[in-house]
This record gives structure tokens, sequence and C-alpha cells, in this order.
């Protein structure tokens, strides 16, 4: 299992092929901030830098937005996180970190299986017509931007979404045993489809601001259940 490191001292040595921070030299410090670099906490740094990365994306980063935002020089940036890559990497696992237990709570709460899942569909429109939520727009973001091509990458994202789908598929082997959900399709072939749409529900939602078009969507999703 993958853990998120919050101690800087224990962040691992990342393997050579990681690139440093791209730009002038990495241990140049910025001179309005003495002695701020051995002070900071990592998840203050690591959220700072998921607002970066969750606007630019990670090609679109330089390592002066990431020493813009977090208020960090180069050389610390680059001392405790050893690359840029090693940085985007702590930044994904916090943002699944962040909305893996939001959208947890949703299902694991009380009260109909269909409602729960209306729940998490609608919370989804919420936190992706919220400009403010930055943890949302990285794991989306990385999805898509990343997809296949890098791997470490993939495998944060692959063991989010099988995480998800756990989750999902619990909520479908219940809802069918006491007969909330029909049995037309197996479990896990409904926890996947539910996935799908969810999935492709949160791309719209970047895409479409109309409340009402979503609404309908979510609507459909949860018809045929």
């Amino acid at each position: 299992m993958i853990q998120y490191l919050t101690n800087r001292s224990k962040i691992p040595t990342m393997h050579p092929q990681l690139t440093p921070l791209s730009g002038s030299s990495m241990s140049d410090e910025k001179s309005n901030l003495p002695g701020r670099p051995r002070q900071f906490e990592d998840k203050e740094i690591i959220d700072a830098a998921v607002a970066v990365f969750s606007t630019n994306g990670y090609a679109g980063t330089s390592a002066q937005n990431l020493c813009d935002s977090t208020g960090l020089g180069r050389g610390s940036l680059y001392n405790a996180f050893g690359s840029k890559q090693a940085l985007y990497e702590q930044a994904l696992l916090r943002s699944h970190e962040q909305t893996m237990a939001a959208q947890l709570s949703i299902l694991q709460q009380s009260g109909l299986f269909k409602d729960r899942l209306r729940s998490l569909l609608l919370w989804g429109i919420a936190e992706d017509l919220s400009q403010s939520e930055q943890h949302e727009a990285m794991v989306l973001f990385s999805a898509l931007e990343m997809g296949d091509k890098d791997q470490a990458v993939s495998s944060l994202n692959q063991e989010y979404r099988q995480r998800l789908e756990n989750s999902l598929l619990a909520v479908f082997v219940e809802g069918q045993v006491n007969g909330e959900f029909s049995r037309k399709a197996s479990a896990l072939e409904m926890a996947r489809g539910f996935l799908a749409g969810y999935y492709g529900l949160r791309v719209l939602n970047k895409n479409i601001s109309d409340k009402s078009f979503l609404e309908d969507v979510v609507n459909g999703l949860l018809a045929n259940l």
C-alpha cells in the first residue's frame, strides 16, 4: 500500500531517472525568505503544489511556478522532494487521500444505496463546479494529461481507481442482496458501469456549467439501476 509521506526526513531517495526541477541553479534560495526552507511542513508545501499542478498540469508547471506557490527556493524544493516528478507524485497522493476520504464517507453513510450513489454524483458536480476545489481537479487532470504515459503516475491512479471500484462493488453487492438493485447484471458489472458514468460526468463537469443539464445526467445514470 502506498503511504502518504508526512515527514520530510522519511522521503526515500528517488530513482536516478527522475528529472530535477528545471530552471536556474537549484541551490539558489529566495533572498526574502531567510531560514524558511528548514521550517516548512510537507502538507503545507504539497497543498501549494497541488494548486499549481491542478491549474497548469504537469507539463505546464515550471520550477518557478512551484517556487512562487510554495514560497521556497529551488534548492529547498530539490532537497525535500528530489525532483518535479517526485513532488508531482506526492501532490497526487495528497489529492487521492483527500478525495477518497470524501467519497468513502458518502458511500458508507446510512440510507438507501441509490441515495448514496446520487449523493456521490451530486457531490462530484458541486466539487467540479467549485473553482476552489484543487484536489479534485488534480485527480482528474492527472488521469487526462498523464494517462499511461508515466508508469509511476499510472500506478497511483490505478490504485485510486481500484479502491473506489471496490467501494462501489460493496454498495452494489449489498443493494442486490436486499433487493434494491436488479440482478440483470453482476454487481461487478454494475459497479464498473457506474464508475464509467461517474468519471464521464466528472469530465462533463469541466466543460459544462449548466447544473440542470448535469443533474439530468445524474438521473439518467440512476434510472436503470
